[in-house]
């Protein structure tokens, strides 16, 4: 499950260090438009997170990631061939397609075999492997980009993928037997949207995904030219990138020992009010004229708790969102994961395009997400228990 969950982190991550390089190639007249890159693939996604849902109650969770493997692969093929920009954005735009396969069954599938506080429990698990395939991705890209180009990076997908299709098909049973199963009608999957998104606390928890996946999409765009023009680091990037993500895997190792003591909710209300906290923090000493080289370890920290925050609410708030509709989890998933990453590239792409050459667009993002996503988890509390 970590291995397919990593499939989209590591289809975006192991980007970032071929940015420069792509975007000196096919936008080389306006470097922030080869972020579209992430983007496109995250759009692509959460269209493609709508359909992988009901798609799998009908043939089965196997199947279902299995096909959405192989159009991932396709994707990353016609990727190499891309000659611009915009023929490389429709291939992203396929390939997450296909990365909505092993990314939204999966977590059905685990909801198959587990419920509520379990479920958090064991996706927090998951999360905890999960962590260190996109920690290492921009460290394997750095690698390739000297030898085999920005090209060489689609390379990797497909070996990746078809790792996946292997392991999955060889070790893993399946889940939903075929008694089990939705026939995929129009009429049926009508019913199921209308049952998701009856629930107002969870049409609540869509909107914090949203939110959350927003700003951490708003990061990842930014980041690697933060580093580069702000702070002087471009080799090292890589590095340092990996040891933030390794440190923000105590998130999800906190996750996974507090959860059923303290539950879902309190853990996800905790998260966001820190992170508000300590983006408005580095707002106000940014306002106040601190930058330079000189501020990287306060800019490093701040990205630390980013991604501490995703280890601390993603897996409760998904757990959350399907709690009261495991009779139709994968339709459930597919909705909440779609209508929340979708959005969240409306939240993203404006803030990885607003890039100043400071990091003040990125906190100011950061800030009004967290803020957001605050207030809409307090709401919740009236809700549902």
């Amino acid at each position: 499950m970590a291995t397919l969950f990593a499939t989209v982190a590591f289809s975006i991550d192991a980007m970032l260090p071929a940015l420069p390089a792509l975007a000196a190639d096919l936008a080389p007249r306006d470097a922030n438009r080869a972020q579209l890159v992430l983007t496109a693939f995250v759009l692509g996604m959460g269209i493609g997170t709508l359909f992988a849902g009901p798609i799998s109650d009908a043939i089965g969770r196997k199947r279902a990631i299995s096909l959405g493997i192989a159009l991932y692969c396709i994707a990353s093929v016609l990727a190499v061939l891309a000659t611009s920009l915009e023929m490389l954005l429709v291939a992203r735009l396929l390939q997450g397609l296909g990365a909505a396969g092993p990314r939204i069954v999966s977590l059905a599938l685990v909801r198959d075999l587990y419920e509520g506080r379990r479920m958090a429990q064991i996706m927090s698990f998951v999360m905890m492997i999960f962590v260190l395939i996109p920690a290492v991705a921009p460290f394997i890209g750095s690698l390739v980009v000297p030898y085999f180009g920005w090209r060489g990076i689609f390379g990797l997908f497909v070996l990746l993928g078809l790792v996946n299709l292997v392991w999955l098909n060889l070790r893993q049973p399946e889940t939903l037997p075929p008694e089990a199963r939705r026939p995929l009608r129009a009429a049926a999957l009508r019913s199921a949207l209308r049952e998701v998104l009856s629930h107002k606390a969870v049409r609540l928890y869509i909107l914090v995904m949203a939110l959350g996946y927003g700003q951490m999409f708003g990061y990842l765009s930014s980041v690697q030219q933060i580093y580069a023009e702000v702070f002087g680091i471009t080799d090292d990037f890589p590095l340092w990138f990996m040891a933030m993500a390794l440190l923000s895997g105590l998130g999800t190792i906190t996750n996974a020992a507090l959860v059923m003591r303290l539950g879902m909710r309190r853990i996800t209300l905790a998260a966001y009010g820190g992170q508000a906290v300590i983006s408005a923090a580095l707002l106000l000493l940014t306002l106040a004229g601190f930058g330079g080289a000189g501020s990287f370890p306060v800019f490093f920290a701040w990205s630390v708790s980013i991604f501490l925050m995703a280890g601390l609410t993603f897996g409760n708030l998904n757990a959350l969102a399907l709690q009261p509709l495991g009779h139709v989890a994968g339709m459930a998933s597919s909705v909440t994961g779609s209508i929340a990453t979708v959005l969240a590239v409306f939240i993203a792409a404006p803030i990885g395009l607003a890039f100043d050459g400071t990091p003040l667009p990125m906190v100011v993002g950061t800030l009004t997400c967290s803020g957001l996503a605050l207030c809409l988890m307090l709401r919740t509390r009236a809700l549902t228990p």
